[in-house]
Formats: C-alpha cells, sequence, structure tokens
C-alpha cells in the first residue's frame, strides 16, 4: 500500500515529493527513449538520475524497506571484491532497476486515469452484483479485464465495490460467505493476467530474461495457464459451495453488460495499438508500453478535463507530485529486487556449483516443474517474485540443455510467479485482499487459497510439462 503524505501537507507537496516525481518521470522517459532507439550516450545520465531517485525514496521509506538498498550496495560490494568483470553486471543491474521503476511509472498513469472513471467503476459494480450462479466467473473475467488497465487498482476499485455489495446483505452468514467468494474471484482474477498480459511484470522480466523469447511467442501458452487457473478456481468454488442454513436471495443487477463497454473499449485500443506499433516500428511490448499507456492515460484524462473533471494541469501536477511519491515504498521494494537479482546472481552460481549441487544434472521435467513450485515456496520467506526469478534463472539450464524451446521455460516460470503472487503473504494481491476481508495476509494466502494452491501446484506442472514436450 501507497506510504502517502499526512493531510497537513495535503496542500502542498513536500519538496522531497516533488524531487521524487521529478526523477521518477526523468527515468521513466530516459527508459523509454532508450527502447525506442535512443543513444548509448544517455546511459550516463539515467545512471545519476536512478542514483539519485533512490538515495532521495532512501530516507523517506520504513526501515524494512530501507534494508533492501543496504542489501544491495553490500552485494554490489561483494561482487567488486570478488573482481572479474562486475562493472558490466552493476550496469545491467542498474538498467534493470530502472526499466522496473520506469515500467511501474507508465502502468500508474492509466490507472490514474481510470479510478475517477464513472463508467469504469459502473462496470465494477455491475460485476460485483452478479447473482450467485455466475458471479465466480464475472469476477474473475472481470478482475482480469481491470487488472489490465488499473493493475493493483483491479484488486482495489473491485474489492471495495464488492466489499460493499456484500454489506447490502443483512444476514451475517451469507455476507461473510459472499464477501470470502467474491475477493478470491476478484484476485484469482488478477492473478491469472500475470503469465499472459503485456502489462505484467512476470511477461516484461522473464522475457529479457530468456533470450529468444517475446511477449508474443509466449502467449498462446500463458494463455493456456490463465485458462486453467481460471477453471481450477471456478471449479473448485463451485464444488465447495458454503452450506446455508437457509438459502440466500440475490436480487439480479441493475443494468446490463453493455456496461462493460468502456472498459472492452480501451483494452481493444491498447491491444490494436500495441499490434500496429509493434507491426511498424519492431520495438519490443515493453518498450512500446511505456509510450503507449501513458499516451491513452493524457487523451483520457483531457476528455475527462473538457467533460467537467479536474483541469488537466492539477491532474499532471497530482499525479507526479502526489500520486507517484506516495508510492514510494512500492517503487524502490521493486526497483531494488530487480536490481539484488541480478547483482546476487553471479555470486550465487559458484556458490552453488561449489556445493555440488548442479542443476543440469537433474531431470529436465523436474527443472521445468521445479519452476512452478520453487517460486512461489521463496515467496512464502518473503522473496519478491522478481527478485527469485532473477536469482533462479541465472542457474537454469540452457531450453537446449533440457530440450525444450525458450517459451516453455518462460511459461513455467510466469506460472510459478502467478502462483507466488496469490499464496505469498507479502505481495500486495494477499495484504489488499486481506485488508477488505479482514483477515490476515497469510490467512489468504495459506488458508483461504490452501484447495486452490494444492491444485494448481499439480495442474500447473501438468500443463507445463505438456506444452514443453507435446505442443511446443
Amino acid at each position: 500500500m501507497a506510504e502517502t503524505s499526512s493531510p497537513a501537507q495535503a496542500m502542498a507537496p513536500p519538496l522531497p515529493d516533488r524531487v521524487a516525481g521529478l526523477l521518477l518521470m526523468a527515468v521513466t522517459g530516459l527508459v523509454a527513449l532508450r527502447e525506442w532507439g535512443g543513444p548509448a550516450a544517455l546511459d550516463p545520465l539515467l545512471f545519476v538520475l536512478l542514483g539519485l531517485l533512490v538515495a532521495v525514496l532512501f530516507f523517506q521509506v520504513r526501515p524494512g524497506r530501507k534494508g533492501f538498498v543496504i542489501a544491495a550496495l553490500a552485494l554490489t560490494g561483494a561482487l567488486i571484491w570478488r573482481g572479474g568483470d562486475w562493472q558490466e553486471v552493476v550496469l545491467r543491474a542498474a538498467r534493470s532497476a530502472a526499466f522496473i521503476g520506469a515500467f511501474f511509472t507508465a502502468l500508474a498513469t492509466l490507472r490514474s486515469a481510470a479510478e475517477p472513471s464513472q463508467a469504469i467503476r459502473a462496470g465494477g459494480s455491475f460485476l460485483a452484483r452478479q447473482p450467485p450462479g455466475r458471479r465466480y466467473l464475472a469476477l474473475t473475467m472481470g478482475g482480469t479485464a481491470f487488472a489490465l488497465i488499473l493493475n493493483y487498482g483491479a484488486i482495489s476499485l473491485l474489492g471495495s465495490l464488492a466489499t460493499a455489495a456484500a454489506q447490502e446483505e443483512p444476514d451475517a452468514e451469507i455476507r461473510n460467505h459472499r464477501r470470502r467468494r467474491m475477493l478470491l474471484a476478484i484476485q484469482r482474477g488478477f492473478i491469472t493476467s500475470l503469465p499472459w498480459s503485456p502489462l505484467s511484470f512476470a511477461v516484461a522480466i522473464t522475457t529479457v530474461l530468456i533470450p529468444g523469447t517475446s511477449w508474443g511467442s509466449v502467449l498462446l501458452p500463458a494463455l493456456g495457464t490463465a485458462a486453467l487457473m481460471t477453471l481450477i478456481g471456478w471449479g473448485l468454488d463451485t464444488l465447495f459451495k458454503p452450506r446455508l442454513s437457509h438459502p440466500a436471495k440475490t436480487p439480479e443487477p441493475e443494468g446490463s453488460w453493455a456496461l462493460m463497454l468502456p472498459l472492452l473499449a480501451l483494452l481493444a485500443i491498447l491491444a490494436a495499438s500495441v499490434l500496429v506499433l509493434g507491426a511498424l516500428t519492431g520495438i519490443r511490448v515493453v518498450g512500446l508500453v511505456l509510450v503507449i499507456v501513458p499516451a491513452m492515460a493524457l487523451v483520457w484524462a483531457v476528455l475527462q478535463a473538457r467533460a467537467g473533471a479536474a483541469p488537466l494541469r492539477r491532474r499532471l501536477s497530482d499525479y507526479c507530485f502526489r500520486e507517484m511519491p506516495g508510492y514510494r515504498g512500492e517503487v524502490l521494494l521493486l526497483m531494488m529486487a530487480g536490481y539484488i537479482g541480478t547483482v546476487a546472481a553471479p555470486l550465487l552460481v559458484p556458490l552453488v556449483k561449489a556445493s555440488g549441487f548442479h542443476p543440469e544434472d537433474l531431470p529436465p521435467w523436474l527443472v521445468l516443474a521445479g519452476l512452478v513450485w520453487v517460486i512461489p515456496l521463496a515467496g512464502q520467506f518473503a522473496m519478491n517474485p522478481i527478485l527469485a526469478v532473477t536469482m533462479i534463472a541465472p542457474l537454469l539450464p540452457s531450453p537446449a540443455e533440457l530440450g525444450v524451446t525458450p517459451v516453455a521455460l518462460v511459461t513455467a516460470i510466469t506460472a510459478g510467479w502467478a502462483l507466488g503472487g496469490i499464496s505469498s503473504p507479502f505481495t500486495a494481491t494477499t495484504l489488499l485482499t486481506g485488508s477488505f476481508g479482514n483477515v490476515s495476509a497469510r490467512h489468504v494466502g495459506l488458508r483461504w487459497n490452501g484447495s486452490y494452491m494444492v491444485t494448481a501446484l499439480v495442474a500447473l506442472p501438468l500443463w507445463v510439462l505438456a506444452y514443453a514436450y507435446l505442443l511446443s
């Protein structure tokens, strides 16, 4: 959750927030320029601005977040002490951190434009008031669609609407069951977007770490992962309906499915823009997203301003100097996770080899299935998926050694990434879901999602292996 300024500071953002906002915008702009073919001469400026951004954020976040910066510095020192080609590793780690910060900032623009929209809110309210027979699938599919526009804001928006809808039920027994089932549908809907969405960190980072892959190449098997996860959730929700002491009565929701058209129109514009510009320019999808998403958000904000919403200048100022600095903790954590994973990997490789453990000696099927299991396991020990994946990827045998395509390896990693997001008590999805359900994040991950995780930890490795050895 965002670390926001106090009410007393609401009238004028404090100087550190203004500096942090400007640095975030500058880093995002430079990363986008480099993705679109800007000269390598921009890199020194990018690294200087990134260092300043980390320094400014360091003094604004709580101690737990500071620990990631300290760990990054310690690992950098260890890498330098080890010798060798440490400069290239540090530069690669800095590029990773800058890209992650820029990607988060770009995605947040669309969330900022969408959250005040009454049309988006009306669509979410319609989903939250569906009758039990179709509510789970409606919220799961809706959660996936909203995640593409709002990112983590999808859980905040739909979670608040679902909680409000559940509160209208006077019977406490029915109200509690309904709230839990709706929140799980929303959370699982968000998670199913991670393996395939071009706006997800899972796809953006994994396709960079595994050479020879791109969003287009991993899309079909990733959609298979998402479909399987959706079926597992819907099947378990149907099979294990709560036994009520008396039947519930749910009125038909007001409105029609036409309320979803604004959201679908946004998704169509986004998809068309990515496909057309990708074909014309040859730029990778994550580079396209860095420009397309803010452009869509800007046009939307202009239309809202013309319709009587807040003036565009104030919206832009609020986004740069209030909203983004409010996410200082999340931005710093994600950037440092990417940096630490990149710097730690070359330190970890010789230690693993010295231990006598050689991943290349394992059966290839076990390596692929193990990725689906290890990433969510690491999440139970506060290891962010970005950190886990960037550390694990360099240890893996090459796809050729495993006898599979690079896409199969990405499919395994993103499946494990998604399960880590739904089960780790340290991820935003479980923290947000728990806050709406009045339970702890660990309760959400291990109790509410216990049967889901057990089923998925069996089904998803089988799907990954089927794709790797039969379908790819």
